[in-house]
C-alpha cells in the first residue's frame, strides 16, 4: 500500500519543502506558491497550531480542501505529534503523513511506542517520520554541539522502520536570525548511513546558499516555518501602519498572504538550486 503523498514526493528528483500551516491565509499562500512554481510541496500542521484551533478538524479539514483543489502535488503533513491520540485523528482525517515525536521519552520507550506508530500508521497507508533525540529550541538536541549519530539512527530505522527521519545537524527551531551552522559532513554521512529519506527541521535559521548545500548533501524534506511567520506579520504590520483605519482582516491578512505566497516561491526556488 502506498504511504502517502509525501513518500511519492520524497521519491522524486527533487527536494520537498514543507511549511507549516497555522490558518488557512498560510495554506492558501504555499498552494499559490507551489502552482507558480509547479512544485510539489507539503501543508504541515504542529501539534502547537492543532493546540491554537483547539483541535485538529478544523485546520486540517482546511488543508486538505486547499491540497484536493491543487493542480500540482501537494501533501498534507502533521507535525511533532506527541500524542498516538492526534496521530489517529490525522489518519482518521485523511491526512497522508504523520510525524510521531516521542524523542524526549528514554530511547527504549522512543523505539517501542514510535515502532507501533508505525505499525498502524503503515496499515492505514500513512506514512511516518520520527526522531531520535530532540531538535533544537526545546532544550533538545541541536543545542551547540549537539549531533546525530549515523550508527545509531540507522539503528533507530531499523528498529522503527520509520519512513523519514528527523536529524539534528545544526539546525534550532523558531530562528529568527538565519545563521545556523550545518555540519554537512555529518550529513552526508546520515545520508550514506540511514536507508530512509532525511528531515531538516528548523530550517528557518539556515541561509539560502546553505539550504541548498543542505540538500546537495543528502537531505530531502526541508521544513520552514519562522520564516513565513516573519514575512506574515511584517506585512501586516505595514498595512495597519500605513492606514490607522483600516479594520477589514480581509485587507491585512491578504498581505500577509501574498507575502508568504511570495517568500514561498522564492523558497522554492533556492531549494531548486
Amino acid at each position: 500500500m502506498p504511504l502517502g503523498k509525501l513518500r511519492e514526493m520524497i521519491g522524486g528528483p527533487a527536494p520537498v519543502p514543507a511549511f507549516n500551516v497555522i490558518q488557512v491565509e498560510h495554506a492558501e499562500a504555499i498552494a499559490a506558491a507551489a502552482e507558480e512554481t509547479g512544485a510539489p510541496v507539503v501543508l504541515q500542521i504542529s501539534q502547537n497550531a492543532v493546540r491554537y484551533h483547539g483541535s485538529l478538524r478544523p485546520i486540517g479539514a482546511a488543508a486538505l480542501s486547499v491540497a484536493a483543489a491543487a493542480t500540482v502535488p501537494i501533501a498534507v503533513h502533521l507535525d511533532h505529534a506527541t500524542s498516538e491520540e492526534l496521530v489517529r485523528e490525522a489518519v482518521e482525517l485523511g491526512f497522508g503523513s504523520v510525524m510521531f515525536d516521542a524523542s524526549a521519552l528514554p530511547h527504549d520507550e522512543n523505539v517501542a511506542r514510535t515502532a507501533e506508530v508505525v505499525r498502524w500508521c503503515h496499515e492505514a497507508g500513512v506514512g511516518v517520520e520520527a526522531e531520535l533525540g530532540e531538535i533544537g529550541g526545546k532544550d533538545g538536541v541541536h543545542a551547540p554541539g549537539a549531533r546525530t549519530d549515523p550508527d545509531e539512527a540507522a539503528a533507530y530505522v531499523e528498529a522503527t522502520e520509520v519512513d523519514f527521519l528527523a536529524v539534528a545537524v545544526g539546525t534550532s527551531h523558531a530562528m529568527l536570525s538565519r545563521d545556523a551552522q550545518l555540519d554537512f559532513e555529518l550529513i552526508a554521512s546520515l545520508h550514506e548511513a540511514v536507508p530512509v529519506p532525511l528531515v531538516l527541521h528548523g530550517s528557518s535559521g539556515v541561509a539560502d546558499e546553505n539550504l541548498a548545500a543542505a540538500v546537495r548533501a543528502g537531505m530531502w524534506k526541508i521544513n520552514i516555518a519562522t520564516q513565513l511567520n516573519k514575512h506574515f506579520t511584517a506585512s501586516v504590520r505595514t498595512a495597519l501602519d500605513d492606514d490607522p483605519a483600516l479594520v477589514d482582516p480581509r485587507r491585512y491578512l491578504g498581505a500577509g498572504r501574498e507575502a508568504v505566497s511570495a517568500e514561498v516561491a522564492r523558497l522554492i526556488r533556492v531549494l531548486k538550486g
